[in-house]
């Protein structure tokens, strides 16, 4: 039961802070919009699968050769995209001083 509850209750405090700065970020920070909107479509994704299913669906399996990718779904691809979006943005945005 615990899980049932954890991972939903997640997800709904998660995209309720992506949708707090989706609305706080500038028109002209398209690159940041863009990263937080593949974040709260990949958790709005694997949330439905949480309510429908109790667990999130993983259907996409590849393998080249012996190598073995573990299973994925869109949802996930959409939330690894807003990850190296996200990463990309703040990098551009505040590069190191010292290298």
């Amino acid at each position: 039961w615990f899980r049932l509850a954890f991972f939903p209750l997640i997800s709904i405090i998660a995209t309720t802070v992506i949708l707090w700065l989706l609305f706080k970020a500038s028109s002209n920070d398209w690159p940041l919009v863009l990263a937080l909107s593949f974040f709260c479509g990949g958790l709005f994704g694997n949330f439905i699968d949480r309510m429908r299913f109790g667990e999130v669906v993983d259907f996409i399996d590849v393998h080249v050769g012996s190598i073995h990718w573990p299973a994925f779904n869109v949802a996930d691809s959409a939330l690894c995209v807003g990850t190296a979006l996200f990463f990309l943005y703040f990098l551009r945005k505040n590069p190191p001083e010292h290298i």
